[in-house]
C-alpha cells in the first residue's frame, strides 16, 4: 500500500491528500549510511588550518645552553627542543584537507533513509503552499502554531523565494531552520523534531516529477478534518 500524508493549508486545515513516492518514503532505513554520510558531511566543514611548529620552525635557540661536560646535568643541544618550554611540538597537527569522499548514490541512499525514518516517526507535515509578500515574522509563527509544530523544526522550501520573504519571515524564530530541498542533507533531517514540506518541495524530493493534480492530490471536501 502506498504511503501518504494529509496536505493542510497555512490555518492547519485539510485541504488535499498527497501519495508519496516509495523510492523516496519507502527506502531501507540504513543507521550505518546515514552515519557515515553525516560523518562526512561534518568533516566537509572542517577548515584543516590547525598547525603546530617543530623544533626547526621555532624561533631561538641557536646557542647551547651549557657545556656538553662537566655540568652535572644532561646534556642539551637547543632550548628549542620539544622538553623545553617554548620548544617545539613533536607529531603534532599540520594543515590537511579532512573531506571523506561519499559518492552520489551513498547521498542519495542516506537522505531517502532519513526520509523514510522520518515518514514512520510521523515527522512529516505536508504544506499545501506558503505565501509571504513581505516578511512577517508573526506571520511565521502563527503558521507554526496552527501546525502544532514545536522544538526543532526544518522548514523545507523548494528554492530560494524571489523576495525571500518566507525565509526572513522564519529566520528569527528560535529552533526553526530553513534548508531548500535540492540541497537538503542527512544531519538536518535526522536533528529535526518536525519537517513541514511544501507541496513544491516535495516534488524536488521525489524528483520533480510532472504535476498532475488528478493522480498526485485527491481534494477533500471542506468538512475534513
Amino acid at each position: 500500500m502506498m504511503a501518504s500524508l494529509p496536505v493542510v493549508d497555512s490555518t492547519g486545515k485539510k485541504v488535499a491528500t498527497r501519495d508519496l513516492s516509495a523510492d523516496v518514503f519507502e527506502a531501507k532505513v540504513s543507521g550505518a549510511l546515514m552515519h557515515q554520510v553525516v560523518v562526512a558531511a561534518q568533516a566537509s566543514l572542517r577548515r584543516g588550518t590547525h598547525a603546530t611548529k617543530t623544533r626547526g620552525e621555532v624561533s631561538g635557540g641557536g646557542k647551547k645552553p651549557w657545556r656538553q661536560k662537566g655540568t652535572g646535568r644532561a646534556r642539551q643541544g637547543s632550548t628549542r627542543a620539544p622538553q623545553w618550554t617554548g620548544g617545539g611540538v613533536v607529531h603534532g597537527p599540520q594543515p590537511r584537507d579532512h573531506d571523506i569522499r561519499i559518492n552520489k548514490k551513498m547521498r542519495k541512499g542516506a537522505l531517502r533513509s532519513a526520509l523514510t525514518d522520518a515518514l514512520q516517526s510521523d515527522k512529516l507535515v505536508v504544506v499545501n503552499d506558503l505565501e509571504f509578500d513581505e516578511p512577517k515574522t508573526k506571520r511565521a509563527a502563527e503558521l507554526l502554531d496552527a501546525l502544532k509544530v514545536g522544538g526543532k523544526v526544518l522548514l523545507v522550501l523548494a528554492g530560494p523565494t524571489d523576495t525571500g520573504a518566507a525565509e526572513k519571515s522564519f529566520r528569527n524564530i528560535t529552533g526553526v531552520r530553513v534548508a531548500y530541498a535540492s540541497s537538503l542533507g542527512v544531519y538536518e533531517v535526522i536533528a529535526a523534531d518536525k519537517l513541514i514540506l511544501t507541496s513544491a518541495s516535495l516534488d524536488v524530493l521525489e524528483g520533480g516529477r510532472a504535476e498532475d493534480p488528478d493522480e498526485r492530490e485527491t481534494t477533500t471536501d471542506g468538512d475534513a478534518e
